[in-house]
């Protein structure tokens, strides 16, 4: 998949077969679209072209509502070049881009910048100022300046009844289950190991503290939770716990705390990217080390038969 950070970047491709989005989460509502377009592909000898953009254009049109974002934009394009995408267009969103009218947006983005062929979208499509822009303007549109438009039927949409808002809130509330079931996979995150304050290693359960650097990444609500983290292409088993330490009264920012089962080596100052399984129980406050030593004890035999099944 070849990757443009920038539409003027973009040198053409031949027979361009288009969708346009933001693709955060890429959840199978998105895959339902990605499908599609490369069945379109594949029939008119053409080529897949994403376009989307960065930053969220509601991190950039309303600043102050704080969106959290599902993936980061290299999680995106990880997770596009393995759906097969040929093409990856990601455009920065600024407020002047977002005055383009949905003409304009056809007319210099669709046509002039990207000769698209065939343009797929799902239902219920907006874009343009004010997101006045809508499938019917499209058809509109596609005969002008020569393209076609398809749209995904709402009822493959509503099968799968699954969106990026609901993904969110799933894993804000913890509910990793149904965050991987939405997104069809196991949610990631990526982050720098750092130097903690050893507390962990006194009791037993010696953890890496997790620097996550895009403070757009989503992070999944307070508890304990049952991991995989993988290191240089190797996966482990690992419990992992985000909160505010409780039993320490140490922390007034949330931790993120990981502990590798069988494992000893040095990776301070590594990135490693954690995949999350399952939540196991909620954050809890302890009357001292000891208890708390009970409970990991406990959280470390439940996280292993939840990892073997």
């Amino acid at each position: 998949m070849k990757v443009y950070r920038n539409i003027n970047k973009f040198p053409g491709c031949k027979n361009a077969v288009v969708t346009t989005g933001t693709f955060d989460g890429l959840h199978i509502g998105h895959r339902t679209i990605l499908s599609k377009l490369k069945e379109i592909a594949s029939k008119v000898d053409g080529e897949t072209v994403v376009l989307t953009f960065f930053p969220h254009p509601r991190m950039v049109l309303f600043p102050d509502n704080d969106l959290k974002l599902i993936d980061t934009i290299n999680e995106r394009i990880d997770f596009l070049e393995k759906e097969g995408i040929d093409h990856l267009i990601i455009h920065p969103f600024s407020k002047e881009f977002s005055r383009l009218s949905s003409v304009e947006f056809v007319r210099e983005i669709l046509v002039n910048k990207i000769g698209t062929k065939k343009l797929v979208i799902g239902y219920n499509h907006q874009f343009g100022r004010n997101r006045e822009g809508s499938f019917k303007h499209l058809k509109e549109y596609s005969s002008l300046y020569g393209f076609e438009v398809e749209e995904i039927p709402a009822k493959l949409i509503d099968d799968v009844d699954v969106s990026s808002t609901k993904i969110r809130k799933a894993l804000l509330e913890g509910d990793i289950k149904t965050a991987n079931t939405y997104l069809n996979r196991n949610f990631t995150l990526s982050g720098k190991v750092n130097h903690g304050n050893k507390i962990g290693r006194e009791i037993g359960f010696p953890t890496a503290n997790i620097i996550v650097e895009e403070s757009y990444k989503i992070i999944p609500g307070n508890g304990a939770y049952a991991v995989k983290v993988w290191i240089d292409n190797t996966a482990y088993n690992a419990m992992l716990n985000i909160g505010y330490r409780p039993t320490f009264n140490s922390e007034s920012n949330v931790k993120i705390e990981v502990h590798i089962f069988d494992f000893d080596k040095d990776i301070y100052d590594k990135i490693i990217k954690i995949e999350f399984i399952d939540r196991i129980r909620d954050e809890i406050k302890f009357n001292n080390a000891e208890e708390l030593k009970i409970q990991l004890n406990q959280d470390k035999k439940s996280v292993m038969e939840l990892l073997a099944k």
